[in-house]
C-alpha cells in the first residue's frame, strides 16, 4: 500500500518526538508498525536524533506522557525511564564536554595537562558509584559536598544564577522565578533540594499544581540520585533519608503536609486554584527563619489571585505608604533578579534569555514558526493574560479544568475509550494558518452533569484529504451521533468527504454574524453555569477560550472574534468545541445565566 507524502510526514514528526512505532500505527492508522521502522530506515530519521534533539524529544514526550488521561502501567514505567534517560543525558553531555576541554587544553600546551575540575568531578563520580554499591536504600551518609560537582556541572547559566541567590546571604530567603516552558527548571530544583536534604539535613516540601508534576519531581531526584551520588531512593512519600531529612511530594492539596517544616517549593502557582489560601499554608511551613520558599511557574492570567503575589500588589494591600512603591521592571528581572521591596528575589527567565545563557536544547525560531505570536509570547515570553476584553474569564477557566482521572467512564488510548456512549465532535479548519482543529465531547445524559471535552486533536499543514481520513479513524473509535464542520474555505472540501461516511450524523455549519455570535452566546451560557469541563493540564484550551473578544462588524453589529486577527489559530480549539456544543439547542429548559444577547438588528442581517 502506498502512503501519501502527508502521512509520512505526520509520521516523521512524531518519531522525532520519540513516539514508539506502534503509537505512530495506532495514531496514523496504519497497517503495520513495520512501515515506520522501514521510513526510519530508509530516511534516515536515527540519525537525526542527536543528543540535543533526543532531550527535546524527552521533555516533549514527557509531557504527552503526563497529560495522559488514564495512564497504563507501561507508560508510567515509559515516563520513569524516560526522566533516568533525561538525567543519564546530561552526565553523557558533561562526560564530552570534558574531553573536548582536555583534548583542546593538550592541543594548546603541547602536553598533558593537569586534571581539571570536570575531570576530577568525572573520577569522583566513578568512585563515588564504587564506594557506595553496598549502601542500602537513602543511605547518604558518605556523601561529601564534591560529589555534586559533576550535576552542577551540567546546570546552564540561569540555573547557576537561581543557584547563586539561594547561596548569597545578603539576599532574601524566598524567591520567586517567571520561567519560560521547558528550559530544565524543574531538573534544578529537584537538585537543588536534595543537595540541601543531604548536605544539610533539613526537610523539602514540593507542591505542584497537580499530582503528576508532583511526580515529576520525586522521578528527577531518585534518578539524580541515582546517576550522580550512586544512591539509590525509595519511592514513598515522603522519602526519607538516613540522615532524617524528609522530602514530601504534595498536589494543590496541602493539607497533608502543612503541619511539617522544611524548605517550600512550589511548582507551576500561577495554575494553582485557590493560591492565596494555599500560600498561606506553604508560608507557615516555612515560618522559621533558616528555610526557604522558592515560587517558580509559567504565567497565566492577570486575574489569577498569584498575580497580585508576583507584582507586590498583594504586600501592599490598603497601606498608603506602601502604594507608591516601585516594584523592578520586568527588564530589570530579566537582567539576573532583583530584591524587591516585599523581601523577595525575583526573577524572569524568557526563552531567549535560557538560550543566551547556555541552553542549546530549543530552537526559538521553530517555536515561534509552530507557534502563533500572541501564544508563544504566553508559553515562552513570560507574556501574561490580559481577560480584560475576554468574553469569558478566569476564573471560569480555573474551574472548568479538573483532574481528567476521576472520569472513570473513559478510557483514553484504547480502541473503544467511551464504550457505546454517544459523543459529538465539532471540527475548525483555520483559515488564517495552516492548523486543524478536531475535539471529542461528551454530553450530559443526566441533569447536574457536564460536558466533557475528552479528545482534541491538531493537524497543521495537511491537505484536506488527509484530515478527512483522520477525522473517519478517529470517529471509528467512538459511537458519534453528531459531527458540526465550519465550511468555510477548505472545510468545504472536507464535508463533501465526510458525508457520506456521516450520512445523518455531519452538521454543516454557515458561519455568519448571527450563526458566529449564537455559538458564543451558547458557550458563555454553558461556562457560566458551570457546565463544561477539561483536563486542567490541558492549558491550551483555556488560553483559546480567552482568546474570544467582542467586537464590531463594519456596519456596527456585536460580533465575535480572536484578539488577534493574524494569529487567530489559537482559539482553533475554542470553535471545534463551539461546534459539538452547538448541537444543544440555545434555549433548554435550564434557567440562562448570561445576561448577553442578540440583538433584533443580527437576527434580522
Amino acid at each position: 500500500m502506498a502512503y501519501p507524502e502527508e502521512l509520512r510526514a505526520a509520521a516523521r514528526g512524531l518519531y522525532l518526538k520519540r513516539w514508539t512505532p506502534q503509537e505512530i500505527k495506532d495514531e496514523l492508522g496504519l497497517n503495520s508498525c513495520r512501515i515506520v521502522y522501514y521510513w526510519a530506515e530508509k530516511y534516515g530519521w536515527r540519525d537525526l536524533l542527536t543528543d540535543e534533539a533526543v532531550e527535546d524529544a524527552i521533555a516533549r514526550r514527557v509531557q504527552t506522557l503526563l497529560h495522559r488521561e488514564k495512564k497504563t502501567q507501561g507508560e508510567q514505567e515509559e515516563l520513569d525511564r524516560l526522566i533516568g534517560h533525561h538525567v543519564s543525558l546530561k552526565e553523557k553531555a558533561l562526560k564530552l564536554a570534558e574531553r573536548e576541554h582536555a583534548l583542546k587544553a593538550r592541543q594548546a600546551e603541547g602536553a598533558e595537562p593537569a586534571p581539571e575540575r570536570g575531570e576530577r568531578g568525572r573520577r569522583d563520580l566513578d568512585d563515588s558509584r564504587k564506594r557506595r554499591k553496598s549502601g542500602g536504600k537513602n543511605d547518604i551518609s558518605q556523601l561529601t559536598p564534591e560529589d555534586f560537582q559533576p550535576w552542577l556541572d551540567t546546570l546552564f547559566g540561569y540555573q547557576l544564577r537561581v543557584r547563586e541567590a539561594k547561596d548569597d546571604p545578603a539576599l532574601p530567603r524566598t524567591r520567586n522565578i517567571l520561567k519560560s516552558r521547558q528550559i530544565g527548571m524543574t531538573y534544578y530544583f529537584a537538585g537543588e533540594a536534595l543537595e540541601d536534604a543531604i548536605l544539610q539535613g533539613g526537610n523539602q516540601i514540593f507542591l505542584s499544581a497537580t499530582k503528576a508534576q508532583a511526580e515529576v519531581f520525586k522521578s528527577y531526584i531518585r534518578k539524580i540520585a541515582s546517576t550522580f551520588l550512586g544512591v539509590t531512593l525509595s519511592n514513598g512519600n515522603p522519602i526519607i533519608l538516613s540522615n532524617g531529612a524528609e522530602l514530601h511530594f504534595c498536589s494543590t492539596n496541602s493539607d497533608s503536609a502543612q503541619s511539617r517544616s522544611g524548605n517550600v517549593y512550589i511548582d507551576e502557582y500561577f495554575w494553582i486554584s485557590n493560591f492565596e489560601r494555599l500560600n498561606d499554608v506553604a508560608s507557615a511551613m516555612a515560618t522559621q527563619s533558616h528555610w526557604r520558599k522558592t515560587y517558580f511557574s509559567t504565567p497565566s492570567s492577570k486575574a489569577h489571585q498569584a498575580y497580585r503575589h508576583w507584582t507586590g500588589a498583594r504586600w501592599k494591600g490598603d497601606v498608603p505608604k506602601r502604594q507608591a512603591i516601585d516594584f523592578p521592571s520586568d527588564e530589570e528581572l530579566r537582567d539576573g533578579g532583583r530584591v524587591c521591596p516585599d523581601k523577595q528575589w525575583r526573577y524572569i527567565i524568557t526563552l531567549e534569555d535560557a538560550i543566551r545563557l547556555g541552553c542549546n536544547l530549543i530552537d526559538a525560531e521553530e517555536l515561534r514558526d509552530e507557534y502563533p505570536g500572541e501564544v508563544f509570547d504566553r508559553l515562552f515570553m513570560c507574556k501574561f493574560i490580559d481577560d480584560a476584553l475576554s468574553v469569558f474569564k478566569f476564573q471560569d477557566m480555573e474551574r472548568a479544568g479538573v483532574d481528567a482521572t476521576r472520569w472513570g467512564d473513559y478510557q483514553g488510548g484504547t480502541a473503544r475509550p467511551f464504550g457505546l456512549r454517544e459523543v459529538w465532535m465539532g471540527y475548525d479548519p483555520s483559515r488564517t494558518r495552516d492548523n486543524a482543529t478536531l475535539v471529542v465531547v461528551a454530553p450530559p445524559m443526566v441533569e447536574g452533569e457536564r460536558f466533557r471535552i475528552l479528545e482534541r486533536h491538531y493537524w497543521r499543514g495537511l491537505n484536506f484529504q488527509y484530515q478527512a481520513q483522520e477525522i473517519e479513524r478517529i470517529a471509528k473509535r467512538f459511537n458519534v451521533t453528531y459531527l458540526g464542520v465550519d465550511v468555510s474555505g477548505i472545510g468545504a472540501g472536507v464535508v463533501d468527504l465526510l458525508q457520506p461516511v456521516f450520512k445523518g450524523v455531519l452538521r454543516p455549519i454557515h458561519y455568519s454574524v448571527e450563526t458566529k455570535s449564537a455559538m458564543v452566546l451558547k458557550m458563555i451560557d454553558v461556562v457560566e453555569a458551570n457546565r463544561i469541563e477539561w483536563d486542567g493540564a490541558d492549558r491550551d484550551i483555556p488560553l483559546a477560550f480567552l482568546a474570544i473578544k467582542r467586537a464590531t462588524t463594519g456596519g456596527g453589529q456585536m460580533t465575535f472574534k480572536a484578539g488577534r486577527d493574524s494569529v487567530t489559530g489559537h482559539a482553533d480549539v475554542f470553535w471545534a468545541v463551539a461546534h459539538a456544543v452547538a448541537n444543544e439547542p440555545l434555549n433548554t429548559t435550564r434557567k440562562r445565566k448570561s445576561t448577553w444577547a442578540v440583538s433584533p438588528e443580527q437576527r434580522a442581517a
